[in-house]
């Protein structure tokens, strides 16, 4: 491999079949990348999301990992989390404590250990919580085309990209939406002020006592042209969306999040608490491996 030769994995995230889940692209050794050349490189990939492997600067990490999409870089997100340490245990990554993985980014340490087949990361506090406005509801539930009363419950659950979710009645609700997207929304990324969107924006309905699937999911984010996108599967989000459920006795302390439906994908994420934590599981499967010059 020449020196501008990198090792490069491209995975599907929260699914166990390929095609089915969440596109993540790696690139390891990514030491010596500049802030430039990473960022061009997402654009280029233009998936949700692309993460860069690099050396850790703290001591009690394993590897660091820097998380952009084809716009920003974000200090954490989900998939990309679990998708980049299953690329980095399969290129022969060794952790320094045996069954646990220690990441770090933008918003410090976060612990991954394995759950059966699959991985599954310490959910990071959330930075804020509390009861979204008024007028920011309103704005949401405008942007979703649903009455006012169709939302139950609203929460703040920013862990880092900043979500604002919000509860309907039950699942079936949550599938049946057609929220306004792209330009028609109407939603300016970058505006601040009474004129600004949302940001992004949490969708979660219950299926229904006993179920599992328990919860469905969906999970709309600023495009870059202006509007909102829809994510296919979002770790960050259901790791925040489970903190407020659990916590506020809205959801069991164990239970699968589905996602992606209304993409085509079959996205699942797989919550448990125990003690103080919160751990977001999901499968990863390899499609693409290779190296990419940069």
């Amino acid at each position: 491999m020449s020196p501008l030769e990198r090792r490069f994995t491209q995975l599907d995230v929260f699914t166990d079949r390929a095609l089915l889940g969440n596109p993540l692209a790696v690139v390891h050794g990514a030491d010596g990348l500049s802030d430039d050349q990473m960022a061009a490189f997402a654009r280029w990939t233009n998936l949700s999301e692309t993460t860069f492997l690099l050396a850790p600067t703290d001591p009690g990490a394993d590897y660091r990992v820097r998380i952009f999409t084809p716009t920003v870089e974000l200090p954490f997100a989900g998939h990309p989390t679990l998708g980049s340490c299953h690329a980095w245990l399969a290129a022969g990554g060794s952790s320094r404590t045996a069954g646990e993985v220690v990441q770090q980014c933008g918003v410090g340490l976060v612990r991954i250990r394995r759950d059966g087949t699959r991985l599954a990361f310490a959910a990071p506090p959330r930075r804020r919580s509390g009861l979204l406005d008024d007028a920011m509801v309103e704005r949401i539930a405008r942007f979703l085309q649903v009455p006012r009363a169709a939302i139950v419950a609203h929460q703040h659950c920013d862990n880092g990209p900043g979500w604002k979710a919000v509860m309907l009645a039950s699942a079936d609700a949550v599938l049946a939406l057609r929220p306004l997207l792209g330009s028609e929304s109407g939603l300016e990324v970058g505006v601040v002020g009474p004129a600004a969107g949302p940001g992004k924006v949490g969708v979660v309905g219950a299926h229904g006592a006993g179920a599992q699937p328990a919860f469905e999911v969906r999970a709309f984010f600023p495009a870059p042209g202006g509007g909102l996108a829809e994510d296919p599967v979002t770790g960050s989000l259901n790791a925040a969306l489970a903190q407020w459920l659990i916590g506020d006795g809205l959801a069991p302390p164990r239970y699968v999040a589905a996602q992606g439906a209304a993409l085509g994908r079959a996205g699942r994420v797989h919550v448990a608490q125990q003690g103080n934590d919160i751990w977001i599981g999901g499968d990863s499967v390899v499609v693409v491996q290779g190296s990419v010059a940069l």
